[in-house]
């Protein structure tokens, strides 16, 4: 048994929306015991190991629900060290799981990717978990294919990751593509797969239709999908005007702030994620790199393919909680709800994680006022 004491605690209120609890001890193994006032606590006889967060917060250890690459590896690399590796460098960063997020390349690479996600998640690394894999692509739009490679773009099929439903958690396809036919989704559905909708050249009306047929996760807000006009709404306006979960990446490159806010009001603080879609750039500084087989060139947050498209992001999950947090003006507790709560619920797994509750898995993190990250714990045993 073991304890955090002096903790500023993120927990759920009565109403289960996020707040802080000042002053509180943590008592857990493997999963939490116990969530208790200081003054209480010193009236136990605890003989466990204790760490001081002096003051610090301490929350649900964050999920990253897209992720391509950190630390110089990504998930399409055929090196059994790549997620491992992945999943160290996101432990740093307070993600206690995340999802390994595959690119556009031909089927058989992508099934070979999902294959040693499979093995991970079976014969757990060290550092974060590894809860799935998450699939961007081949089923997209060659209009909107941001920095995905257009010759592997393919149609929907289902056949094609069937053999990986335990594998894969979300994926992301162009709805215009099914040309009204949502047979493919309703095979993911079966599976348990969250369909997502984004590099897509879906207008507001078709946008809307994927909405009502199970469609409800957007990928990467604003990015890669047409835009907000106030006669052709697009997949913005639909996000907007449905309750579809949007992904936001808050590296204020992909998005300028005005844009976090404006999402943020418009979702009423409600069905927001922040993720990263970081490429294995992430944490090594300017330069080049590599993303779905095209060259890519890092200077400060921004990664570009040769002609300026944006290619991911060098963002971490800690600090896109910071970003997001200052740019709206919420509170750290109602920041840390969009990295914790909401992908665990999505993912429906907030029954064991994704928020503070006794037990609950002992998955924490604890970070200063500016989102630093001290200390990482993942199911009870402290990382970093």
């Amino acid at each position: 048994m073991q304890a955090v004491i002096n903790a500023r605690a993120i927990v759920p209120d009565a109403s289960g929306s996020f707040c802080v609890q000042d002053d509180v001890a943590i008592i857990y193994d493997e999963t939490i015991q116990a969530i208790l006032p200081m003054q209480e606590f010193a009236h136990h006889a605890f003989t466990g190991a204790v760490l001081d967060a002096a003051g610090k917060y301490v929350s649900p250890g964050f999920i990253n629900l897209h992720m391509h690459g950190c630390a110089g590896k990504d998930t399409m690399d055929e090196d059994p060290e790549a997620l491992p590796t992945m999943a160290s460098m996101q432990a740093r960063h307070g993600v206690t799981g995340f999802l390994p997020t595959t690119m556009t390349y031909d089927m058989p690479a992508i099934q070979r990717a999902l294959q040693r996600v499979r093995e991970v998640m079976q014969s757990p690394a060290k550092g974060a978990r590894v809860l799935g894999a998450n699939m961007e692509g081949p089923f997209i739009s060659p209009a909107y294919k941001g920095s995905q490679k257009e010759s592997n773009i393919q149609k929907a099929d289902f056949t094609a990751i069937a053999d990986y439903a335990d594998v894969v958690k979300i994926i992301t396809i162009a709805p215009e593509e099914l040309h009204g036919d949502y047979h493919f989704v309703e095979q993911c559905q079966q599976a348990g797969i969250i369909v997502a909708m984004g590099h897509t050249a879906a207008d507001y009306a078709t946008a809307m239709d994927a909405v009502d047929h199970g469609i409800r996760h957007i990928t990467h807000l604003y990015n890669a999908q047409t835009p907000f006009h106030h006669r052709n709404p697009g997949v913005v306006g639909a996000a907007f005007d449905s309750e579809a979960v949007c992904e936001l990446i808050t590296d204020n490159v992909h998005l300028h702030p005005a844009a976090q806010r404006l999402a943020w009001h418009a979702k009423g603080g409600k069905n927001i994620v922040l993720v990263t879609d970081s490429l294995r750039a992430c944490g090594l500084g300017d330069g080049e790199s590599e993303l779905g087989g095209q060259r890519v060139w890092v200077r400060g947050m921004r990664a570009t393919l040769a002609d300026g498209t944006i290619a991911a992001s060098v963002l971490s999950l800690n600090d896109g909680v910071r970003i997001f947090r200052d740019n709206t003006g919420i509170t750290t507790a109602q920041a840390v709800e969009l990295v914790t709560k909401v992908p665990a619920k999505e993912l429906g797994i907030y029954n064991t994680c994704g928020s503070l509750i006794k037990a609950k898995r002992a998955d924490m993190v604890i970070f200063d006022e500016k989102l630093k990250v001290d200390q990482t714990i993942i199911g009870g045993r402290i990382y970093a």
